[in-house]
Parts: structure tokens; C-alpha cells; sequence
């Protein structure tokens, strides 16, 4: 469950510097359904394989991201804290 939650919390630090570009009104609105499950991750069964796929899709996404908010903080990139 660490893992789970270490990738969804990443992603929901993100919120402030989302909320700055376009791209993020659209994501923004998926927050409340990650704030939600962050908080009933305790209720859910997942496999290892469950875990990877969400491990992966976080690394996805925050590549995605990397360019438009490298273009908001110029001189920093953005360094997933997967673990």
C-alpha cells in the first residue's frame, strides 16, 4: 500500500503547479477521485502486478508533464519520487 500511495501523493503535489497551466483544468477535475481513494486505499486488495501498473502509469504521467511545467519553472525539471 506504500507504494500505491507514494505514487498517488506525487501525483496530487502536483495540484498547485497544475492549477498554473491549461493542460491542469482538465486533470484537476480527476483529483477528487484520487483524493477519495488515497483515502479508502486501506479497504482495497491489489496484486503486484496491480502495483507496477500504477507505478508505471505515475512515471508516465509525470513525463508527460515534465515539459509544460518545465516551461512554468525554467532551470528545474521535474524528478519523480517513485520508490
Amino acid at each position: 500500500m506504500a507504494r500505491i500511495s507514494n505514487c498517488l501523493e506525487t501525483i496530487l503535489e502536483l495540484e498547485p503547479e497544475l492549477e498554473k497551466i491549461e493542460l491542469g483544468k482538465s486533470l484537476l477535475e480527476e483529483f477528487d477521485v484520487l483524493k477519495d481513494f488515497l483515502q479508502r486505499i486501506d479497504t482495497v486488495t491489489l496484486s503486484e502486478d496491480d502495483v507496477e501498473r500504477v507505478e508505471s502509469a505515475t512515471a508516465n504521467f509525470l513525463e508527460e508533464l515534465r515539459g509544460p511545467l518545465a516551461k512554468m519553472r525554467p532551470g528545474r525539471t521535474l524528478a519523480p519520487r517513485l520508490q
